[in-house]
């Protein structure tokens, strides 16, 4: 495709009739298909003509017909998604209701009182597919949590998350785990057949933070960007841990005997488990922001590019058994930068707002659909297990927080408080990725599967109901600290550069490198071969400083616009040559 070519608007069509062309004489049955196709059309008036002679009656046309079955799953979906967004607006319209009880427990009873009406109509209620929730439900959320991530602050606080995610999880499986399997050696309650690696699956599946639930409530709360940095970026984090741990202990179950390489084995998959699916998700994000180079001329499928490249990093880490999360986070972090230098501003108007669309409506029918499921499920109910399940899970999450804060604090300049400590026990939210996990397991291998569905279900209940809606008033009555919604300045961004620029001196003179000195190495290789491969035009070249102003002047001429202030523009705004 030339766009200097005069016949441009033909060049296009023309290349893919060609190609087409080419596609179609590969086939080897082309010939005789050719063949068939003109004795058909040959033929064709003939065999009406006889299909004419030899009808006998004939029936009265149809004025109206009806043919459910033909639009049944299209129509059934387009109904859910329906329910979900009317949900979600008549929630918002009431705001007294808003304020005391979250949106997702809001929904989850929706979807109890949904699924109660299905059943008393006889029908079966839908179960919330492990399938449908871990292909087309949770990848919308995680790629608009990853593609607007704030780096910088995940970043600096990626050792504490870090420790959360990998250590607290760890520590939170087998304290349950272990617990569940001795309150199931006790007589009399049934419990005798589960045995240690039943139980410590099962902790493994519930100790993992859900970044479904914590999205919803924490983002309602407005609570402040260090507490929702830590507990969402650990509830990403943490499912590299919960696969590996899953799918280890489902391996052992059938098995049998564990042995020592077993156990290394099961790190080394760890290790391959996340850091692969960073790897499969920067590499889509690197092609992503080298395809977005060319698209000057197509400015529509802009959009479909992003959408796409993080799909196919999900799919293809889940192909591997890899950890799709974290290739959804890896490549929406890595492309965002390069693709909104080379996209236009409705493509990238587009790429948000349709993130947000999708994921607030995935969001909406994740928990719509746990209330369904917990009519239609089934289950066993076994009191001593639940309850030792939920007190277990509260108890792991608190020890576990005020255990690693302690060593954390040792290390960090900003100290987590006691009140910190607290909301971060107080936000472990639990939500659908647990309980779609314990709807897979194979029940010739765990008999007691309903059992444990039951007990995940309770868990989410406590901790979506009873903790997503006491955690506002004790964030006030605690008086801990809120989101500030401020917007950055030219002045801030230039005190922020001189800063980093300052430290990194500091670092090199006194001979330690630490991460301000790695990151002003990544600075200086990104602006030197990387900004050069993955973004078009002098748009490479253009100075942090000088981008950020552009992304302000934009941001600012749109926010006058919006709110009817167009007549306020001012007539001249200062160029690029003299802001340099």
């Amino acid at each position: 495709y030339n766009p200097g070519l005069k016949t441009r608007d033909l060049a296009t069509p023309m290349f893919l009739l060609v190609l087409g062309l080419l596609v179609g004489t590969g086939s080897p049955d082309m010939g005789s298909s050719q063949g068939k196709c003109s004795e058909s059309l040959v033929q064709g008036p003939q065999t009406q003509e006889n299909r004419t002679h030899t009808t006998h009656s004939k029936k009265p046309f149809p004025v109206l017909s009806f043919g459910y079955d033909y639009v049944r799953l299209p129509f059934e979906i387009s109904l859910w998604v329906l329910l979900a967004s009317l949900m979600k607006l008549g929630f918002h319209l009431m705001p007294r209701l808003s304020s005391i009880v979250p949106e997702s427990c809001l929904l989850i009873v929706v979807g109890l009182l949904v699924g109660g009406l299905i059943k008393l109509v006889g029908e079966a209620p839908p179960v919330l597919e492990s399938n449908i929730f871990f292909l087309y439900l949770l990848p919308p959320i995680i790629l608009d949590a990853g593609y607007f991530l704030p780096i910088r602050q995940f970043t600096e606080n990626l050792g504490t998350i870090l420790m959360f995610a990998v250590v607290g999880t760890l520590w939170n499986a087998f304290f349950v785990g272990g617990l569940l399997y001795g309150v199931c050696q006790l007589e009399g309650h049934r419990l005798v057949t589960v045995d240690l690696l039943s139980c410590l699956l099962f902790g493994s599946i519930i100790s993992a933070v859900d970044p479904v639930a914590v999205l919803a409530v924490f983002e309602e709360i407005h609570i402040n960007e260090l507490l929702h940095i830590l507990v969402f970026g650990e509830s990403l984090l943490n499912d590299a841990v919960t696969v590996v741990l899953y799918h280890l202990f489902e391996e052992f179950s059938s098995v049998g005997t564990i042995t020592v390489t077993d156990v290394l084995l099961g790190i080394v998959c760890f290790l391959v488990v996340s850091l692969g699916g960073i790897v499969v998700g920067a590499i889509y994000g690197i092609l992503a922001a080298f395809t977005s180079r060319f698209t000057s001329h197509t400015r529509v499928i802009e959009p479909l590019f992003v959408f796409l490249y993080s799909y196919m990093a999900y799919l293809s880490a889940e192909v591997f058994h890899l950890s799709g999360i974290m290739a959804l986070i890896a490549c929406g972090a890595v492309m965002r930068p390069y693709v909104e230098a080379n996209i236009s501003h409705k493509s990238h108007t587009t790429i948000k707002y349709f993130l947000k669309m999708w994921s607030s409506v995935s969001d909406t029918l994740i928990f719509i659909f746990l209330g369904v499921s917990t009519v239609a499920g089934p289950h066993e109910w076994n009191w001593i297990f639940v309850v030792a399940t939920l007190i277990f899970c509260l108890v792991a999450r608190v020890l576990g927080v005020v255990g690693l804060t302690f060593v954390i604090n040792k290390f960090r300049i900003v100290k987590l408080t006691s009140k910190d400590q607290f909301i971060i026990a107080y936000g472990g939210l639990r939500g659908a990725i647990a309980f779609s996990l314990v709807y897979l397991l194979n029940t010739d291998h765990f008999p007691k599967r309903n059992m444990f569905l039951t007990a995940i279900i309770t868990v989410i209940f406590f901790t979506v109901f009873v903790q997503g809606m006491t955690i506002r008033p004790l964030v006030d009555l605690l008086a801990v600290k809120k989101k500030q919604e401020t917007k950055r300045s030219i002045n801030e961004e230039i005190h922020t550069q001189f800063l980093d620029h300052l430290l990194t001196g500091i670092e090199d003179i006194c001979g330690h490198y630490g991460h301000h000195h790695w990151k002003d190495k990544l600075n200086r290789f990104n602006k030197k071969y990387v900004k050069k491969c993955l973004i078009a035009g002098e748009r490479s070249k253009e100075p942090q400083l000088i981008a950020f102003y552009h992304k302000m002047e934009m941001k600012q001429a749109i926010e006058l616009v919006e709110s009817g202030g167009g007549s306020k523009l001012p007539s001249a705004m200062p160029s690029t040559v003299s802001m340099q």
